[in-house]
C-alpha cells in the first residue's frame, strides 16, 4: 500500500532528525512546496562551534530547565530555523514545514512537540503557512501559522509548550 505524501514527508523528516546532536531531543524537519522539497533542518550547534553529543553534556539539563523554556540557554540552532536559513524567502512562501521531535534518550516520538515561541516567529516571517508535526503512532497534527499570529503566545506569559 502506498504511503500518503504527509506520512512520507514524515518519514523523511524523522530520518533527517538522525543528524541531531543534541542530547536530549533530536528533530529534523523538511520544507515542501508543490510537491517539492525546498530545504531540510535538524537541531544542533551552529557551525563550527562543539555539540553538546561532543561535549558530553546538556547545559539546559544541567540546570533542571523543563521543555520549551529558557533557549537562550540551548546551544543548538533549532531544526526549523536551520531549514528556513537554506531556502530563499520567495522559496518558502506557501510552503508547508513537516517536523518530527524524538525523544534522544529513549527513541520515541515525542507527543504535542510544535515549534517554540522563538520558532513560531521565525516561521511566521518565512511565509511558511502550515506546520505538520508527527505525533506517536504516525498520527500527526496541523498548525495553520496563521493562526500563530492571531494567537500572540508572546503576551500570555505562559512558559513551554
Amino acid at each position: 500500500m502506498r504511503k500518503d505524501k504527509i506520512n512520507y514527508y514524515l518519514d523523511i523528516a524523522k530520518e533527517v532528525s538522525n543528524r541531531s546532536t543534541c542530547l536530549r531531543r533530536h528533530f529534523g524537519c523538511v520544507v515542501v512546496k508543490n510537491d517539492e522539497i525546498i530545504s531540510t533542518g535538524y537541531n544542533g550547534a551552529p557551525r563550527g562551534r562543539k555539540n553538546c553529543d561532543e561535549l558530553g553534556f546538556c547545559y539546559r539539563e544541567k540546570l533542571g530547565i523543563p521543555r520549551g523554556e529558557r533557549y537562550e540557554l540551548c546551544r543548538s540552532v533549532h531544526a526549523e530555523q536551520n531549514a528556513i536559513i537554506s531556502a530563499s524567502r520567495r522559496d518558502l512562501m506557501g510552503a508547508t514545514l513537516y517536523m518530527v521531535g524524538v525523544n534522544g534518550k529513549t527513541g520515541e516520538i515525542e507527543p504535542h512537540s510544535t515549534s517554540c515561541m522563538m520558532c513560531k516567529r521565525v516561521v511566521i516571517n518565512s511565509g511558511i503557512e502550515k506546520v505538520i508535526v508527527r505525533e506517536p503512532n504516525n498520527e500527526y497534527s496541523e498548525y495553520d501559522v496563521n493562526s500563530w499570529i492571531e494567537d500572540d503566545d508572546s503576551l500570555n506569559g505562559k512558559m513551554g509548550y
